[in-house]
């Protein structure tokens, strides 16, 4: 069977015949060694920093061909996801850098006085500090009005789905999510639901329909599904109460998963790490068909996600990433066995690491999930 059907049947809650392979993103340090040059594919800080001095043909070249190339050299990879970072949308060809200050080797300011941060951890660049948010106490000041975005925008997501939309699974993106709503940051935010609920429900309203605007454009022909990614939930629990996330939250979304499916029908994946326990019974009433991101580390025990929630949407996930990080093949291998079971018993099932194939995964680490891959595509 082709990707396109096997994942189809996945997010159907069936059982296909062969259980499905996909990662959420894998990062560059990865694909370097798997193609054996350098890329700007899902190099964040490096496609950040290239674009910011004026060297938008070169990132969006290497994306085209890298991800044209990296997803045509394992057959084994049913999905391509294009809604990630760094490896879908780009600034529109008309784009004119404003190349931030450098402070010191880790830090830049922004023309606007906005403050960036390079990690080491996640090798990308942050905002940390944006002044522009003070002062703000009007729907109107958080919400600019809609504006057509520039065609090139999508130029590598256009080209990738003409190159491998007829092999694999395409995942794109959509207009915006209208998650949670976090005025001035996730601390200011947070309180904000407090402070001013009135003011998150009108942010919320004009989001909603901007992001039904920006659906015309974002959602492109040829795609297969789209994803939202926004987290809502810690290691611990939910960012706020479930009353709160049903209160605030989930009408907006089950608006904009609506409007998706009633004119583009579209599957709908949801990638969000952390512990969403108490947040399942409202992903399902959603109306999201997947869920991706399910982080053992924060207490998410796949079979007992579906076992208690496998026919009400996909579960999309199966070994760790941390253990792609740390080493330890033998438990990827065991991991991989169980939720091959798992699938086999219950379907409505995709194979993938618990977050992506992420900075610091050993190359070795990442050829045996493929060789394991390779074992159950052989048998199925």
């Amino acid at each position: 069977m082709k990707s396109k059907e096997i994942v189809k049947d996945a997010l159907n809650l069936e059982r296909p015949a062969v259980v499905p392979y996909g990662e959420y993103a894998i990062d560059f340090d990865v694909i370097e060694k798997l193609l054996g040059r350098k890329t700007y594919l899902r190099a964040k800080a490096k496609s950040k920093l290239a674009l910011w001095s004026g060297r938008r043909r070169e990132v969006v070249e290497s994306w085209k061909e890298d991800t044209v190339e990296l997803y045509s050299k394992f057959n084994c990879i049913d999905i391509v996801n294009l809604a990630a970072e760094a490896a879908g949308l780009v600034p529109s060809k008309n784009y004119e850098p404003k190349n931030p200050r450098k402070l010191d080797e880790k830090t830049w300011e922004d023309h606007r006085g906005r403050i960036y941060k390079y990690s080491n951890k996640t090798k990308d660049i942050t905002l940390v500090k944006d002044p522009v948010q003070r002062n703000k106490n009007q729907a109107e000041d958080y919400v600019k009005n809609f504006q057509e975005p520039d065609e090139s925008c999508f130029e590598v997501i256009d080209y990738v789905i003409s190159k491998l939309g007829e092999k694999k699974f395409i995942i794109g993106p959509a207009g915006r999510e209208v998650g949670m709503v976090l005025l001035g940051g996730m601390e200011k935010g947070l309180i904000k639901y407090i402070e001013k609920p009135k003011l998150i429900k009108r942010v919320a309203e004009r989001e909603v329909e901007i992001g039904k605007k920006e659906d015309d454009h974002y959602i492109r022909e040829g795609l297969d599904a789209i994803m939202w990614g926004q987290d809502f939930s810690y290691n611990s629990g939910p960012f706020i109460s479930p009353e709160t996330f049903e209160e605030f939250v989930l009408p907006y979304i089950k608006i904009r998963v609506k409007h998706v499916k009633d004119n583009f029908d579209l599957p709908i994946i949801k990638h969000a790490c952390g512990n969403n326990w108490k947040l399942m019974d409202y992903f399902v009433e959603a109306g999201y068909d997947g869920y991706q991101s399910i982080q053992a580390s924060a207490g998410m025990n796949i079979e007992e996600l579906v076992e208690s929630y496998g026919n009400l949407i996909c579960m999309w996930g199966g070994y760790n990433y941390e253990d792609l990080v740390s080493g330890d093949a033998e438990k990827i291998k065991k991991d991989i066995k169980t939720s091959h079971k798992i699938a086999q018993n219950h379907g409505g099932f995709i194979l993938g690491s618990s977050h992506s194939v992420g900075v610091g995964t050993k190359y070795e680490n990442f050829m045996t999930v493929i060789g394991e891959v390779r074992k159950i595509k052989e048998i199925s």
